[in-house]
C-alpha cells in the first residue's frame, strides 16, 4: 500500500489517522505542495486533480481523503471508523463534514495562495479569513460534539469514528494560524484526549519523514 501524502497536508494527515488507526502498513510517498510537486506530469497522470492524498492498494488507486477512509473502513473492517446503527452513521458523516465539506474548502491551501495572488490580499487578510472560516464552522461542531460525545473524549459517542479523524488535523491549522479555540471548550477537550492515542499521535505532520 502507497500514500501519496504531504506532512502539512490536513487531508493526508486524515488518511494516515486511518491507516494507523487500523494498523495498516504503507509506504510514504511525499510530493511538496510549496513547490508545486503535486502538479507534476508524473503525478497528475495517476492523479489528474494533482491533490494529494492519494492511496494505492494492491493495483487500485483512489484520491480524496473521505472516499479513501471510508474505503478503508470497508475493505479492513476492524475496528470499525462508523456506528453500527444508520441514524448514528449519519450522525457521524454529518459531523465530518462540518470539516471536509464546510471549513477546509475554504481554508486548503490553492484557496490561500489565490487570495494573495489573484485578489492581492496580504498576510493578514489571508489569515483573517482563515480565522473566519475556522470559527464559523466550530461554533456549530462544538454545539454537535457536546450533544453528541458519549465521554467528552470523542466527537460522538465513546470511540474514534471519522469525525475524530477530521477534527484533529483540523485544530492542528486552526493552532498553526494562531485561531482562538478558547469558544470551542468541548473540542479542545477532545482533540487533547485524540492526540494522547498512538495512532493519532504517529500521524502527526511534525512525525512524518517528510516533515520541515
Amino acid at each position: 500500500m502507497k500514500l501519496h501524502t504531504f506532512w502539512r497536508s490536513s487531508a493526508a494527515y486524515r488518511v494516515r489517522i486511518a491507516l494507523g488507526v487500523k494498523g495498516l502498513s504503507y509506504e510514504s510517498i511525499s510530493h511538496h505542495l510549496g513547490r508545486g510537486e503535486q502538479s507534476e506530469p508524473v503525478y497528475t497522470t495517476l492523479n489528474p486533480q494533482g491533490f494529494v492524498p492519494m492511496l494505492e492498494d494492491d493495483g487500485f488507486a483512489l484520491a480524496q481523503s473521505m472516499a479513501i477512509i471510508e474505503y478503508l473502513d470497508e475493505k479492513y473492517p476492524t475496528p470499525s471508523l462508523l456506528p453500527a446503527d444508520p441514524g448514528q452513521r449519519a450522525l457521524v458523516r454529518a459531523a465530518a463534514q462540518v470539516i471536509a465539506c464546510d471549513i477546509h474548502p475554504l481554508n486548503n491551501l490553492r484557496v490561500l495562495k489565490w487570495l494573495r495572488s489573484e485578489l492581492g490580499q496580504e498576510t493578514a487578510g489571508v489569515e483573517a479569513w482563515y480565522r473566519h472560516w475556522i470559527a464559523a464552522g466550530f461554533q456549530g461542531l462544538e454545539e454537535i460534539a457536546r450533544r453528541q460525545s458519549g465521554d467528552g473524549r470523542h466527537v460522538h459517542g465513546d470511540r474514534v469514528t471519522v469525525a475524530d479523524i477530521c477534527l484533529v488535523p483540523q485544530m492542528y491549522n486552526a493552532r498553526r494560524f494562531a485561531c482562538d479555540l478558547t469558544p470551542f471548550p468541548t473540542l479542545l477537550a477532545i482533540d487533547a484526549a485524540l492526540q494522547a492515542i498512538p495512532s493519532f499521535a504517529a500521524a502527526a505532520p511534525e512525525q512524518q519523514p517528510d516533515a520541515e
